[in-house]
C-alpha cells in the first residue's frame, strides 16, 4: 500500500536550518508529483512546494529563496530544504501525493525567536 513517512523535523533557531526528508513506497514515485503542506497552529494546511516527475517545481511566494524541494527517484525520497527559518515558518510539515491524495503523518518543525 502507498506509504509516505516524513522525518528530519525539530526545534531550530530563527535563522537557521532543516532537512525534511519523505520515504515513498507501494507506487512508481518517479511517475508523480510530490509536494510538502504545512500547518500552523490553528490555521488551514497550505501547500509550500512541489515538485513534478520532469523535476518542474513550485514554491508559495513566502519561501521562495529559502526552501528548495528536491527529489531522488532511485531511492523513492522527496526533500526539503528549509534555510533562513523564520518563526512563521513553525507547522506540522506534511509529504503529499496529489495522485488520489495520500498524507504522510507529518512532522512538526517549530522555530524559536
Amino acid at each position: 500500500q502507498v506509504q509516505l513517512v516524513e522525518s528530519g523535523g525539530g526545534l531550530v533557531q530563527t535563522g537557521g536550518s532543516l532537512r525534511l526528508s519523505c520515504a515513498a513506497s507501494g507506487f512508481t514515485f518517479r511517475r508523480l508529483t510530490m509536494g510538502w503542506y504545512r500547518q500552523p497552529p490553528g490555521e488551514t494546511r497550505e501547500l509550500v512546494a512541489s515538485i513534478s516527475s520532469t523535476g518542474t517545481t513550485y514554491y508559495v511566494e513566502s519561501v521562495k529563496g529559502r526552501f528548495t524541494i528536491s527529489r531522488d527517484n532511485a531511492k523513492n525520497m522527496v526533500y526539503l530544504q528549509m534555510n533562513l527559518l523564520k518563526p512563521e515558518d513553525t507547522a506540522v510539515y506534511y509529504c503529499h501525493r496529489p495522485t488520489a491524495d495520500y498524507w504522510g503523518q507529518g512532522t512538526q518543525v517549530t522555530v524559536s525567536s
